[in-house]
């Protein structure tokens, strides 16, 4: 996958990319990222991106010239639609992140590790102009209710959670299936050595070695999990005739 970002502080990006499991598929080619300065492409002598805001009002507003020149310079590098078909490519979706996108979840991500490219603007200030929303932008995506000082920390957000997610990237594709979020559920508690420590021991099933037994807590612990914390994540119409037997038996613990 390669993700091209416009921000207008590239030197944000510079480290991110360097690290634990991001930083491994950049090594391996897995996921390629490309930063671009906003700011580069102004066509004024100062290198101004942002101007006030017609109708008045705090704060600054990107200005559409440099943003779609930068825009237009990281499509020029990608075949047009027309020749999509016959060179097995397509243009990347543009995305920006917007505290008034729609809301990032597993399932978008999954949709979106998909994709062979991505273009990532980072808004900042009190947003872009919006003619450049309405002419180039594909997605508007958020990655919560609050709002940010600009797109960059979103985008970061955005890169951890769907590289991890293209297939060779984590070194075991069953760990993304038990995560939390993947099936509508959150995932199991875990456990590592010592087997007991300051006086907490790791509930014997998990020392037992019965596979069958163990996948079964598990699942009864990931159903317990999810009604405890996140009880609007769990779909009753989804749920097995097993669920629903593990579920009951933790009837006692509520």
């Amino acid at each position: 996958m390669i993700i091209e970002i416009l921000t207008l502080f590239p030197e944000m990006f510079e480290a991110f990319q360097t690290f634990s499991i991001l930083g491994r598929a950049v090594e391996k080619n897995l996921v390629s990222i490309q930063t671009h300065n906003i700011r580069d492409f102004a066509d004024n002598k100062h290198k101004q991106a942002d101007d006030y805001p017609y109708g008045g009002g705090a704060g600054m507003v990107l200005m559409p010239q440099p943003l779609s020149d930068s825009i237009k310079h990281v499509l020029s590098r990608y075949p047009k639609e027309e020749q999509a078909g016959e060179l097995g490519a397509k243009s990347p979706k543009v995305i920006y992140l917007s505290p008034q996108g729609k809301v990032l979840n597993q399932k978008l991500a999954l949709q979106l590790s998909k994709e062979p490219a991505l273009i990532l603007l980072c808004g900042h200030y009190e947003g872009i102009d919006q003619r450049v929303i309405d002419r180039y932008v594909d997605m508007e995506i958020s990655i919560g209710d609050y709002v940010l000082t600009g797109g960059e920390i979103p985008a970061m957000v955005l890169i951890d959670c769907i590289t991890r997610l293209i297939p060779g990237v984590l070194g075991s594709s069953e760990s993304i299936l038990e995560e939390s979020h993947s099936n509508s559920l959150l995932e199991y508690p875990h456990y590592t050595r010592p087997a007991v420590y300051d006086g907490d021991e790791v509930p014997q099933i998990l020392l037992s070695g019965n596979h069958k037994e163990i996948e079964r807590w598990r699942r009864q612990q990931s159903l317990r999990n999810t009604m405890q914390k996140r009880p609007d994540l769990l779909n009753k119409e989804v749920l097995t005739k097993e669920d629903w037997k593990l579920l009951k038996e933790l009837e006692d613990f509520f």
